[in-house]
């Protein structure tokens, strides 16, 4: 019988973890990456510069509308796509191409001691006008390979803004 509801009555403690989901997005008409500065009130690299991305949500799996069913499993196919949509419209007010461009990937530890599991992909701009989600972003810059490097970034950012237009180009 397939899961009613969402729970974790039956997972492991140890086995645990947010999964986020980050995206590099890439500007084709002057290969340029944009790139937001967090408020200086986030947990997680406050006052850095880093990209659009957030946290897989128990609401993103809609457990009466799974995208398949075999067995007593239920499937949600393209989370994480549907996820980098939802996060580039709310954190930036912009809209991405659907297609994603795996980068890389970390596993970490927050300073609130939650682990987490990061997976970055790129995705090429689609539209839309740079609007910051408020309290949660206070800059964004739209920078090339070089540029990137006078801005106080999370680590990896530069290198991933690199290899994203390297890539696109």
């Amino acid at each position: 019988m397939p899961a009613e509801k969402i729970s974790l009555q039956n997972a492991k403690e140890n086995k645990l973890f947010y999964f986020v989901a980050n995206v590099v997005v890439y500007r084709e008409k002057d290969s340029r990456c944009l790139i937001l500065k967090r408020s200086e009130h986030e947990i997680v690299h406050p006052g850095k510069y880093g990209v659009i991305g957030g946290k897989l949500e128990w609401e993103d799996l809609d457990i009466e509308n799974p995208t398949r069913i075999h067995g007593d499993v239920l499937d949600y196919e393209a989370a994480i796509e549907k996820l980098l949509v939802r996060e580039a419209k709310e954190e930036a007010g912009i809209e991405t191409k659907p297609q994603l461009l795996y980068i890389n990937s970390v596993a970490f530890i927050r300073p609130d001691k939650v682990p987490v599991v990061m997976v970055k992909f790129a995705a090429k701009y689609k539209g839309g006008k740079v609007k910051l989600q408020k309290e949660a972003f206070v800059n964004y810059a739209w920078v090339n390979a070089e540029e990137v490097k006078n801005y106080d970034c999370i680590k990896g950012i530069t290198e991933e803004v690199a290899t994203t237009i390297k890539n696109f180009q």
